[in-house]
This record gives structure tokens, C-alpha cells and sequence, in this order.
């Protein structure tokens, strides 16, 4: 057992609880804030999100002593707070709910839309409510609420929302670029993979015009350590079936110039895509600094991806050299309640770090050419304990 305290909708919880316990069973039987619904217990439906420290988290992957010391909204603590008093009248106004067993975790994030993208259109709302399903309203008017909302407070017409979003850390400078994003997204309907990479490469090349960096995605940052030099590292970062090669789960399938097209495929726990697409490599040879940009499709969920992946190759001495790698992407459709899951991060940091291992074995000097090496293999399981491991750790305190 496991003592920790939550700050539950302005009120002290505190309990022994077992390690596993997840933060909506806590907040459900121990401060009993029933209004958290659990569906899935899986984080695909979203009917669980709620606030932890400001941020929407899926409560029901969520472990309660991960939230020690935190402070924790559910659907019962919105007394008074502008956003939500609008929308829980618009919901009602626009049918936006029916069994309404969905309904908390729907506010939440409609509340999450509102705070962060004030000049949202009805394509970025569909968007950002990738993540919660309901099988009663079809969605119309859940959306239409939500724009209702929006609408009510363009041009600062509710200063108390007003001062929300100002105090808000998780506002965007710039959402032209993440409503221009969305509007393509919403074009790309191929199903057939073959028709799928020509929609794809269209959207890289447009990707190609637009500014790199892509508003209102997850970000995840990593580095790895590769004992060559520096300019060994940069030349060999140039050879993409190379350095395809060493990403696990990743087969390419054309190869032109400083373009590709190829597959990604990943399996973690209740996720599961294979990622069909196209992307181009943007190389800087003075700063050795590169961005891969690109957009899939997964052949499972119908999921859509769009991705940057930045990495520098900083020198460490003549003999050693450090990449730093940042990853930003953001998801439409089912998988996207994945987005901001602490855990697929941990589990992508993990990745990126089977890649810089991956990366010393192929560049090793002394390695039999007469055995080739073959592409590198996800395994999903060791990775994933492996992350699990590391979070159990730091939850007891441990560095090691």
C-alpha cells in the first residue's frame, strides 16, 4: 500500500491505496466524484477524462499514485467557471447529449477546445473530439454546441473566459496553421493504400509550404548517444533506407531522392496501427539539423497522422556524438485519444532509443558486410514492460 494525497475538486483526499489502483476508480470510490464514467478502461473512449493540474488526462490509464500531490477536476467541480456554463446549456440547446454516459468526459474536452483554439471551425472541433466516442447523438450536435460556445465568446464578448485562456499554459500562438492542418485532413478520404500514398504525398508537398512546426500536436523530446564522430553520424542520418533500417517497425517501399513512402507499424498494449505514408527529408548541412515531415494513414482505425521529426547531430568530442530528436505530431480519428497518453510518450522515448541502438550496430566498422542486416524488429512486449517498469520506479522514488 501506497499513502497519497489529492486535491479532489478543491477538497483533501487522502488514502493508502495499491499501486495499481487507476485515478477513476480513486476519485469513484474513495472521494466518490461518481460523475467520472468508466467505459473502455482501455483510454480509447474518453468518457473518463478529466483535469489533472489543468491538463486533460484519461483517468482510466491513469495510476492514482502517479496524481500524489496533484490537484483534480471531475464534471462535479465546475461550479463557476465560465466555460462550462456555457456549455452545459449550448449541450442541452443543440441535443448534444442522449444517454449522456458519455457526456462528462465530452464537456471536459469540449471545455479543453474553447480554452485552447478560440478561433476553432467546425473542422478542428471534429478534430479534437477525435478521442471521445458516443454511440447516441452521431455528433452533429455535440459539434454545433460546442462552435455555439466558441461563437459566444469571439472578440472577448466573456471576459471571464477571456481571462481563463489568458492564464491558460496550454494556448496556442498560432491556430491559422492548426485550422489549415485540419481542413486537409478532413480531404483525405482514400481507403485503397494505393490511393491513399498519392493523398499523402499531396499533403507532404503542401506540408512542404507551410511552416514546420505543427500547432496543437503531442511533442515528445529524445536524444541518444552514437560512440562515431560527428560527420559520420551526419552522413549516415542522409541515408534513409539505412536509416529506416534501424526504426523498429518501419519497412520502406520507395525511395526517391529525399522523398519516401513506407510503413510504419507499432502495437502497444490496446493499441495497435500500421501506418501507411509518404515524407520528405529537409536537410540543414551547416547546422546538421534536419526535419522528416510527413502524413499517413494506419490501415486499421483509419487514423490519420501528421508528423515533424527534427533531429541535430551535436558534436560530444572526435569520437562521440549526440542526436537530439523532437517529435511532433498530431492524430485524427480513433487513435487520437493517444495524443497526450504520458504513456505512449514513455513508450516513443523508449523507441527512440532502440533506434539510436540500432543506429551504433549499423555504423560499427567492423560489422561482416557478408551478413546484412535486417531490418530492426518492434518487440512490442520487452518495450512495453520495460516502460511499465520505469514508471513503477518512479513512482516508489527510484532513479535506477
Amino acid at each position: 500500500m501506497t499513502f497519497i494525497a489529492i486535491e479532489i475538486n478543491n477538497r483533501a483526499v487522502s488514502r493508502d491505496v495499491t499501486p495499481r489502483m487507476h485515478l477513476a476508480d480513486f476519485v469513484r470510490d474513495e472521494a466518490r466524484q461518481t460523475g467520472t464514467h468508466l467505459g473502455c478502461e482501455h483510454g480509447v473512449c474518453g468518457s473518463c477524462i478529466l483535469l489533472v493540474d489543468g491538463q486533460p488526462i484519461r483517468s482510466c490509464i491513469t495510476f492514482a499514485v502517479a496524481c500524489d500531490g496533484k490537484k483534480v477536476t471531475t464534471i462535479e467541480g465546475y461550479d463557476g467557471d465560465a466555460i462550462m456554463d456555457l456549455l452545459r446549456p449550448a449541450f442541452s440547446r443543440h441535443h448534444g447529449l442522449q444517454c449522456g454516459y458519455c457526456t462528462p468526459g465530452m464537456l471536459v474536452s469540449a471545455r479543453d477546445i474553447v480554452l485552447r483554439f478560440p478561433n476553432a471551425d467546425e473542422d478542428l472541433v471534429r478534430v479534437e473530439l477525435a478521442g471521445n466516442l458516443c454511440r447516441c447523438t452521431g455528433y452533429m450536435g455535440i459539434v454545433n454546441a460546442v462552435l455555439d460556445v466558441l461563437a459566444q465568446c469571439r472578440d472577448d464578448a466573456v471576459p471571464e473566459v477571456s481571462k481563463l485562456r489568458a492564464a491558460s499554459p496550454q494556448l496556442f500562438r498560432n491556430e491559422t496553421v492548426v485550422a489549415a492542418r485540419a481542413v486537409a485532413f478532413q480531404t483525405f478520404k482514400a481507403t485503397d493504400i494505393g490511393k491513399a500514398a498519392v493523398v499523402m504525398e499531396t499533403q507532404t508537398a503542401a506540408d512542404d509550404r507551410e511552416a514546420t512546426q505543427i500547432k496543437g500536436g503531442a511533442s515528445i523530446q529524445g536524444s541518444f548517444k552514437v560512440p562515431y564522430p560527428a560527420d559520420a553520424v551526419w552522413k549516415f542520418m542522409a541515408d534513409l533506407p539505412a536509416v529506416a533500417g534501424c526504426l523498429p517497425g518501419a519497412e520502406l517501399s520507395e525511395h526517391i531522392g529525399d522523398r519516401i513512402k513506407g510503413r510504419v507499424a507499432i502495437k502497444f498494449g490496446p493499441m495497435s496501427a500500421s501506418f501507411n505514408g509518404a515524407a520528405r527529408l529537409d536537410r540543414n548541412e551547416q547546422a546538421r539539423s534536419a526535419v522528416l515531415k510527413g502524413a499517413g494513414q494506419d490501415s486499421i482505425s483509419k487514423s490519420r497522422a501528421n508528423g515533424n521529426v527534427s533531429y541535430r547531430v551535436v558534436e560530444i568530442d572526435a569520437n562521440s556524438t549526440k542526436v537530439e530528436v523532437d517529435l511532433l505530431y498530431s492524430l485524427q480519428g480513433p487513435l487520437a485519444q493517444f495524443s497526450r497518453s504520458g504513456l505512449v510518450k514513455d513508450f516513443v522515448g523508449r523507441l527512440i532509443q532502440e533506434f539510436g541502438k540500432n543506429v551504433t550496430l549499423r555504423m560499427n566498422p567492423n560489422r561482416s558486410l557478408d551478413l546484412p542486416l535486417r531490418p530492426a524488429q518492434l518487440n512490442a512486449f520487452s518495450l512495453g514492460m520495460s516502460v511499465i517498469w520505469s514508471r513503477i520506479k518512479r513512482f516508489f522514488g527510484r532513479s535506477n
